[in-house]
């Protein structure tokens, strides 16, 4: 969480002010929502432990997976553009989430440029990967789009000090599918044609990546 919420470089007295303001925790029991579509937005909020998916639902009812945030990441920023949520945020498993007030969280960046910084990195980061998400969802095969995603979520667990070849995907394949833009059975053959192949080897939602040079192939 300091990695997320706490910039190297703030002074004891900045770093205290940031641990006043985020002082909060909330917990989301698995298939809860946090927020949803059109709730008005007053907190960013972080990942303290567990997953979160995020959905935004289409005109007759049909929901998109949209993302899937992993402990470490946050939340909420959809919000900031007109003060309402454009997506739903909804618990993988039982989650934790740390809660930090918008409002007081732009009093604090006026004060520590550091913390500012942060933020657009932030802002940043989440646009570089809806970006990388169109050219998946746009240019990629099957077996490439799958690839890229397990890769993603092995990079991420990894940047965060956990284990890059094992992890617990949370997300049904049917998540998955919606995510990808495929179906739920073009996720299914994919996964068993990987295993098959020798590249994964998949436990219900444990997956290991055996070859991931192989992976990073495909």
């Amino acid at each position: 969480m300091r990695q997320l919420c706490m910039p190297q470089g703030l002074s004891p007295d900045e770093l205290s002010k940031l641990e006043t303001l985020i002082c909060s925790a909330r917990s989301v029991h698995r298939g809860d929502t946090l927020y949803r579509s059109g709730d008005r937005f007053d907190n960013i909020y972080a990942v303290r432990s567990g997953s979160m998916k995020t959905v935004m639902a289409h005109r007759d009812g049909r929901e998109q997976v949209m993302g899937l945030r992993l402990a470490g990441e946050a939340l909420g920023l959809d919000g900031i553009s007109d003060d309402r949520h454009a997506c739903s945020a909804l618990a993988l498993e039982d989650s934790t989430v740390c809660i930090v007030p918008y409002t007081a969280l732009k009093s604090l960046c006026r004060e520590i440029g550091s913390m500012q910084e942060r933020l657009h990195k932030l802002l940043g980061e989440q646009i570089v990967r809806e970006a990388a998400q169109m050219m998946v969802l746009g240019s990629l095969s099957a077996d490439e789009r799958v690839a890229a995603f397990l890769l993603d979520v092995s990079e991420r667990n990894a940047q965060r000090g956990y284990s890059w070849a094992e992890f617990n995907l949370r997300m049904t394949r049917e998540d998955m599918g919606s995510y990808l833009g495929m179906t739920l059975e073009t996720v299914s053959r994919t996964l068993s044609r990987f295993q098959k192949r020798g590249l994964i080897d998949t436990q219900g939602k444990h997956i290991r990546i055996v070859d991931l040079d192989g992976l990073r192939q495909v």
